[in-house]
């Protein structure tokens, strides 16, 4: 039984290096978003150039997540987080030297790579490590730390980007890692899953990627129409099927289909495919539309959807206990209203905005949704399985949430007829930015509509969410596997 209690120097060291391992990722996938118009001038990239920097990490992330937590489950915990740090920082450094687009591209695809065995590992050790009387107050800290530097990598995204240059946003990592390693082979103990058996879902997870690239690849291009394009197209749903295929069959899938014999678990899947779909082309676009059409800094641009994260930090617990209290069918309808209403009032934001009378109303509309279904999407995945298949779940879940993302990156340009110049051309973006806009809010309609028609109180001894407190804006948290048991592949 794991022993480290949370006030002793072991438990704070562990703490230290678990929060700033997934610190690292969470970082990179808000600042990002803050440089891509200086990445885009600065590698003479075009608009399809720009997706792929933010779509190659999140095709990586999302397809190998799960395999990440079950090889740390076998190999070693620490070892896979280690790893995992290491092989980020290296991916990154290479982002920061790329002298081409298609370089930071392929970069970037190997950090999402790191991102999928860092990830879960920092959770993982965090539940392998303290004490069971201490366990809930340290992932509460971990959680909450970590909710604290998604907060600020907007604003360190800016700073950097109109100080040393945007290629220190990917640099940055470099040190960060220079300092978790040792103290994760220091002061971190090994824990590993004894009952971790079969073959690991290597088919699984390759098919998965390989779906979501074909598919990006075949939206991101959609506008040549060329053979290419079909041959993408074709070959991103055969994967898809060919997925499905392995996981019926595989003694040890990576995503056992079974799981979605749960009605309400499809259900609140489904709800998150809408909501993290309008969320990622919403942060996927609105920094750029503030730098390109409202002629903002970086600096100014990333900390202007701030108070989103800040609502998220500071009140994502009491929307949990809400949830708690009324079920969780009235927050996942009004959530995704109010998001949907806060991304039509950024249709004020234009040439010369004002801060205060238009962009901050919608942030905080945003926000105050975003608060609202967060917490209950989160407690309803898990309630909606067995105790045992919780962090499995989980993990598909947050993994949904990146796929939906980086398909609206891909297809929100296709549809709002963005052409590959269009970031450098104020009137060209501000259009389309406003066709987006109103393509994610229909998106969170939808959204509403499904959890108002499926989704149900769940039983009053399901399992409840650790992850209290929640700070990034690209996906939910994740929730651990419980520690000694198997749970799928």
């Amino acid at each position: 039984m794991p022993d480290v209690r949370t006030a002793s120097p072991q438990g704070r060291w562990i703490l230290f290096t678990t929060v700033l391992g997934s610190s690292m990722a969470l970082l990179d996938s808000t600042v990002v978003n803050v440089a891509l118009p200086r990445i885009g001038a600065d590698l003479d990239a075009d608009l399809a150039d720009l997706q792929w920097t933010v779509n190659a990490y999140m095709v990586t992330l999302a397809g190998l997540i799960l395999l990440g937590g079950s090889l740390g489950d076998r190999y070693g915990r620490r070892k896979v987080f280690v790893v995992g740090v290491v092989w980020f920082a290296v991916a990154s450094l290479l982002c920061g030297l790329a002298p081409n687009a298609a370089v930071l591209v392929a970069a970037r695809a190997l950090q999402g790579v790191g991102g999928a065995l860092l990830t879960p590992g920092s959770l993982a050790l965090i539940q392998a490590s303290f004490h069971p009387d201490d366990r809930g107050r340290a992932v509460g800290l971990w959680s909450g730390f970590g909710g604290i530097g998604a907060a600020v990598g907007p604003f360190l995204g800016g700073w950097l980007v109109d100080g040393p240059g945007w290629r220190w946003v990917f640099l940055l990592n470099v040190p960060l890692a220079l300092v978790c390693v040792p103290v994760a082979l220091r002061h971190v103990p090994e824990s590993r899953d004894s009952r971790a058996h079969g073959r690991f879902d290597v088919l699984g997870a390759f098919l998965g990627a390989a779906a979501l690239a074909l598919v990006t690849y075949a939206l991101i291009e959609a506008d040549e129409f060329s053979p290419a394009v079909v041959v993408a197209a074709v070959g991103g749903v055969a994967a898809g099927v060919a997925f499905v295929v392995v996981e019926r069959r595989r003694a040890d899938p990576m995503m056992p289909p079974d799981i979605f014999s749960s009605r309400q678990f499809t259900a609140v899947n489904l709800v998150t495919l809408c909501v993290y779909a309008a969320f990622g082309g919403f942060f996927f676009l609105a920094v750029v539309q503030l730098q390109v059409v409202s002629g903002w800094s970086a600096l100014a641009a990333g900390t202007a959807l701030l108070p989103a994260t800040l609502l998220m930090l500071l009140l994502s617990a009491r929307s949990g206990q809400l949830g708690e209290r009324i079920g969780p069918r009235i927050p996942l309808t009004v959530g995704p209203l109010l998001c949907a209403a806060g991304m039509l009032l950024m249709l004020r934001v234009g040439p010369d905005a004002s801060y205060v009378a238009d962009v901050l109303p919608a942030v905080l509309v945003l926000g105050v949704g975003m608060v609202t279904l967060v917490a209950p999407l989160t407690a309803t995945v898990l309630a909606s399985v067995d105790v045992s298949r919780a962090g499995l779940a989980s993990g598909i879940n947050n993994a949904a949430a990146r796929a939906a993302g980086l398909v609206a990156v891909a297809a929100l340009p296709v549809l709002t007829g963005m052409g590959p110049e269009a970031y450098r051309s104020p009137d060209a973006f501000d259009t389309a930015f406003r066709q987006a806009m109103g393509w994610c809010a229909g998106v969170l309609v939808l959204g509403s509509a499904l959890a108002f028609a499926t989704v149900r109180r769940p039983a009053p001894d399901c399992t409840r969410p650790e992850c209290r407190t929640h700070g990034s804006v690209m996906a939910p948290p994740l929730e651990g596997r419980p520690v000694g048991k198997r749970i799928g592949g």
